[in-house]
């Protein structure tokens, strides 16, 4: 069968993206990295995949002022010239519209550093402590219209430890999130994962 083409979607880091480019680079991993996009020039992750020999983009969303659509069009041209088969989003920092998650139903996938449905949007680390939560996580799931909302593929829990800042518990889930992520996305490629 042949690999699924994966488009991960980044805005940072990619830290994330660096976890699924590791997973990828396993021979009998079902999806392979054909491209890194990001909205922002200056993301530390585009250098990251460069160094892999990952192809990359970047789709600046300043440059289309406050049309979310035409940002997103341009980025579906992207991906449609790359003939990616599933997206991945590792530290994308854009809302994306309910046209753009259409075109992508069941084959959009996002990490939250969250036990959803807890904590959604952002600040989560910080959002936990003050709960007074024992467990915390990371959750992977397939996008919907709405924010941090849809189908779930793999959760990952991690223990609220009593001396943890947002900084030390944001470790811990990180990691959580670099396991289950690679997981999640072996699931939808090999299609026992479905929204």
């Amino acid at each position: 069968m042949a690999k699924q083409r994966v488009a991960v979607l980044i805005s940072g880091r990619g830290s994330n993206m660096a976890s699924l480019i590791d997973a990828a680079g396993d021979d009998g991993y079902p999806a392979e990295i054909a491209l890194v996009v990001s909205n922002r020039p200056d993301a530390a992750g585009l250098e990251r995949a460069r160094s892999q020999g990952i192809k990359t983009a970047v789709i600046d969303h300043t440059q289309y002022g406050k049309d979310r659509e035409a940002f997103e069009r341009a980025l579906q041209d992207m991906l449609s010239a790359y003939r990616i088969d599933l997206v991945c989003l590792a530290g994308f920092m854009r809302l994306l519209t309910t046209w753009f998650v259409g075109q992508w139903q069941g084959r959009m996938l996002n990490i939250h550093p969250a036990l959803l449905p807890a904590f959604k949007g952002l600040h989560t680390h910080e959002r936990a402590l003050a709960a007074g939560v024992k467990t915390h996580g990371a959750t992977v799931h397939f996008v919907s219209p709405e924010m941090d909302s849809g189908p779930i593929i793999a959760r990952a829990e991690v223990p609220v430890l009593a001396d943890d800042t947002p900084e030390t518990l944001a470790a811990r889930v990180l990691e959580a999130e670099h396991r289950i992520y690679p997981q999640a996305l072996r699931q939808v490629a090999e299609e026992r994962a479905r929204s």
